[in-house]
């Protein structure tokens, strides 16, 4: 029995192509949100450890490190609010449940990236050279993360609840038991068939009449 399927995860033959939104079963946005979330995590993590070391000869170098991951971070969540708004625009309706849940996410990301823009221009206009953290950046970087924290929780249940661009398998092939990998394009790759092995379920050739 086979233990590993590689292929049809990472081929994009077979796959509708879906404009800024990706392909079916690979859109764009959800890869990209996981970049500024982990910017903001570890921005907050440097923060914290320059402020509280405030005074000690490195807490300037995690004040930058922290402006620099920010501003790597925003750059990606730039790409993933144009494609989440454009995957609620073709991917949901006016007046149902997922599209208030996606306005609800959308929300509390764009006042999450507008406390991040706010927390960079300080970082860069109004205290560039400081040795540690200042109290402002330090709230800002917080209610970032809080914020973020809760607008992620929004936009992990148009998935996991609600299948949310989920390319629901249903009675798939890919669920039988099987030798065979089921490839996007509905196509299948049958297994390798070692040397000296008939393949699984061949009968061998047919007999000859004579």
């Amino acid at each position: 029995m086979r233990h590993f399927s590689v292929r049809p995860t990472l081929t994009l033959k077979g796959r509708k192509f879906k404009g800024l939104r990706g392909y079916s079963g690979k859109p764009l946005h959800p890869p990209l949100t996981d970049v500024p979330i982990a910017a903001v995590v570890l921005a907050l993590a440097f923060d914290l450890i320059s402020f509280i070391g405030s005074g000690s000869e490195w807490a300037r170098d995690f004040y930058r490190a922290g402006t620099f991951v920010l501003i790597a971070g925003l750059v990606v969540f730039l790409a993933a609010a144009l494609t989440g708004w454009w995957d609620r625009v073709k991917s949901s309706e006016a007046g149902t449940q997922a599209r208030r849940t996606i306005n609800t996410h959308a929300l509390l990301m764009v006042v999450t990236l507008v406390a991040l823009l706010v927390d960079v221009a300080l970082r860069w206009l109004v205290w560039p050279d400081n040795l540690h953290t200042p109290p402002a950046v330090l709230g800002l970087t917080i209610v970032a993360a809080l914020v973020g924290a809760v607008g992620a929780t929004f936009g992990g249940s148009m998935v996991f609840e609600y299948g949310f661009n989920v390319e629901t398998a249903g009675d798939h092939p890919v669920w039988h038991v099987s030798e065979a990998d089921v490839m996007p394009d509905g196509s299948t790759v049958p297994a390798p068939v070692p040397a000296g092995h008939a393949a699984p379920g061949a009968t061998g050739p047919a007999p000859q009449h004579g």
